[in-house]
């Protein structure tokens, strides 16, 4: 980072032992913690974190995306790219923030810091991405994984039963009865299998127009699933 104020050893001791990780280069530690605003307050620093967070919603898409496909074995990619959105969401980012208390390390500017930068949502977040790719950089992708998999732990299999969870079919008609004034429509177009291990494919149509296909282990499953997709074309496509 060039010569200037760097993180107290007792402190990045402390973050250290929370994330189970000894950096090897704790420069790469203090780039990760050091806010942009920090920077232009210490000319004599050539580094803050905004490279290393670039670096780290690559290195942490990666891993989420692996830890979902051994996680969810059977399930379309469609579903595993909502999966996915979820965890390395803003929200995401900060949940993780939050286990390891990142805002009380970051190194802010008078200003961010004045007007509470340790716990506003975007810093967090991206100090998040910026401390994994730190890892990486530091120890190498093998090291970044278990890290991460140990610090997503149980949302990797909370994401997809939270979803389930959602009535997407009713969620559907209620929004195609408000701009459409008309009912959506199911057909199942195929399955694969035998009769005891099937998997469907549902279609859900609006006015005639297919807007969605999903897949599932019972019919049920897969209208849910292409109600989901119904959903998400039509929100986007207005924007909401």
């Amino acid at each position: 980072m060039g010569s200037g104020p760097v993180i107290e050893p007792a402190t990045a001791e402390e973050l250290m032992a929370t994330l189970e990780h000894q950096f090897e280069n704790a420069e790469l530690l203090d780039e990760a913690l050091t806010h942009a605003s920090y920077r232009n307050e210490h000319k004599e620093l050539t580094k803050d974190n905004e490279r290393l967070e670039f670096l780290g919603d690559a290195v942490l898409g990666a891993i989420i995306s692996h830890l979902l496909s051994v996680a969810y074995p059977d399930v379309q990619e469609g579903a595993l790219t909502r999966y996915k959105a979820v965890l390395v969401s803003e929200q995401g980012l900060l949940e993780t923030a939050t286990t390891l208390e990142l805002g009380k390390y970051l190194l802010l500017g008078r200003g961010e810091a004045r007007s509470g930068g340790r716990t506003k949502d975007s810093v967090l977040a991206n100090a998040t991405e910026a401390v994994i790719a730190a890892i990486y950089l530091d120890a190498g992708f093998d090291t970044a994984y278990q890290i991460v998999k140990r610090l997503y732990g149980a949302r990797i299999y909370d994401v997809g039963r939270a979803e389930r969870r959602v009535d997407f079919k009713t969620k559907l008609q209620e929004l195609v009865q408000t701009r459409h004034h008309a009912l959506p429509s199911y057909v199942i177009v195929g399955w694969t299998g035998p009769d005891h291990d099937r998997e469907y494919e549902a279609q859900v149509s609006i006015d005639d127009v297919a807007y969605g296909s999903g897949f599932g282990r019972s019919k049920k499953e897969a209208e849910q699933s292409a109600a989901h997709a119904a959903y998400e074309t039509l929100t986007s496509m207005s924007g909401d």
